[in-house]
C-alpha cells in the first residue's frame, strides 16, 4: 500500500470516531432533566404572599358572617267568635290592614240588641224610685216631729214609736230601691257585654292573611279569619354553635330581603336560644326588624350578616 493509501485510511477511521462522540453527547443531552423553574427566576416576595393569604381569608369570613334567615309575622292570629251565631257581615278581605280593636266580622245580634234596650229602659225609669225616695223623706221629717213633740209632752209614747217605726220602714224601702235601681244598671252592662261579644274585634294591628268563612255561616269553633303582624317582622336564623358565644341579645345585625328593590335593614337580636340542637350543632337566634308602613312582605327569605 502506497503512503497517500494509508493516510486515506487514518482521516475515515478519525470521521468515524467524531462521529460516535457527537451522537453520544446528543443522546445525553435529550436525556438530561429539564429544570421546572429558569435559571434566572426569582423566589416569591413573601409580604406579598402574606397580604394574599391574609385577603383570601377575610374574604372567607366575610362569607362565612352572611347567613340565609327567614322574615315572618311577628304574630299571627286566628280569631273566632267566644259565643256560637251566624254571620251577617265580615267587612275585611284577604290584604286588608286592619288596627287593634276594628270590627272586622259581625254576628246576627237582634235578640241582645232588644235585651239590651229593655235593660236599659229599666235603668232609666225613674219612678218608682223617687216616689220611694220622696215616701222616705216624709216619713223622716214625721218621725223628728213626733219626737219633738213628746218632749214637749204633746204626744204619748206609743205616737211616738209609731212614727218612728213608719220612718225605718220608709228608710228600709228606700235602700230597696236603691238596690233594684243598680241591679237594673248591672243588667244594662251584662245586655251590653252579650251585644258586644256579636262583634269580632281585631286583637293585633296588622294584615287579613286568610279569610276562611263568608256571611250566611254559623260560626261554632272555627275561626273566622286569619291575621298577622308584619311591624315589626320577626327574623328567624339557624347559626353554628361556634358563635353561640358571639351572638348576645341586644346584637344589631343588618338584614337583606331577597327581593329586588330593597335594601339591608337594621334589625336586633331578641331571643337567643339556650340550648343547641346536637344533631346539627346549631342554634337558632330570634331578631326583631322594624316594617314601618308594612314596606317589606312577609314569608321572603334574606341574608342576614351580625355586626362585630
Amino acid at each position: 500500500m502506497t503512503t497517500s493509501g494509508k493516510l486515506q485510511d487514518v482521516q475515515e477511521n478519525s470521521l468515524e470516531r467524531i462521529g460516535r462522540c457527537v451522537c453520544t453527547a446528543l443522546v445525553f443531552f435529550m436525556a438530561a432533566p429539564v429544570s421546572a423553574t429558569p435559571a434566572h427566576s426569582a423566589d416569591p416576595d413573601p409580604h406579598s404572599s402574606a397580604i394574599t393569604q391574609r385577603s383570601t381569608a377575610g374574604a372567607a369570613r366575610a362569607r362565612e358572617d352572611v347567613l340565609g334567615c327567614l322574615l315572618m309575622p311577628m304574630t299571627q292570629v286566628e280569631v273566632g267568635s267566644p259565643v256560637i251565631g251566624v254571620l251577617t257581615e265580615i267587612p275585611v278581605e284577604r290584604g286588608d290592614h286592619v288596627k287593634r280593636g276594628q270590627p272586622i266580622a259581625q254576628l246576627d245580634a237582634q235578640l241582645e240588641r232588644a235585651s239590651l234596650d229593655a235593660a236599659t229602659q229599666r235603668a232609666k225609669s225613674s219612678g218608682d224610685y223617687s216616689a220611694t225616695k220622696t215616701a222616705a223623706q216624709h216619713a223622716k221629717r214625721m218621725a223628728d216631729r213626733a219626737e219633738e213633740l213628746f218632749n214637749q209632752h204633746f204626744i204619748s209614747a206609743t205616737d211616738r214609736d209609731k212614727a218612728l217605726a213608719e220612718a225605718k220602714i220608709a228608710a228600709m224601702h228606700l235602700q230597696q230601691a236603691q238596690e233594684q235601681r243598680e241591679v237594673a244598671r248591672r243588667e244594662v252592662a251584662v245586655a251590653q257585654a252579650q251585644l258586644d261579644l256579636r262583634t269580632i274585634l281585631s286583637p293585633i294591628d296588622g294584615v287579613v292573611a286568610d279569610r276562611y268563612m263568608s256571611p250566611g255561616e254559623r260560626v261554632e269553633n272555627k275561626p273566622v279569619l286569619k291575621l298577622a303582624q308584619i311591624d315589626p317582622l320577626r327574623v328567624e336564623v339557624v347559626v353554628a354553635s361556634r358563635r353561640f358565644s358571639d351572638i348576645k341579645p341586644g346584637l344589631e345585625a343588618t338584614v337583606t330581603p331577597e327581593l329586588a328593590g330593597l335594601a339591608g335593614v337594621s334589625a336586633r337580636v331578641t331571643t337567643v336560644d339556650a340550648v343547641i340542637d346536637a344533631a346539627s350543632n346549631t342554634f337558632r337566634v330570634r331578631l326583631e326588624l322594624p316594617n314601618p308602613g308594612n314596606a317589606i312582605p312577609s314569608g321572603l327569605r334574606c341574608r342576614i350578616d351580625f355586626k362585630r
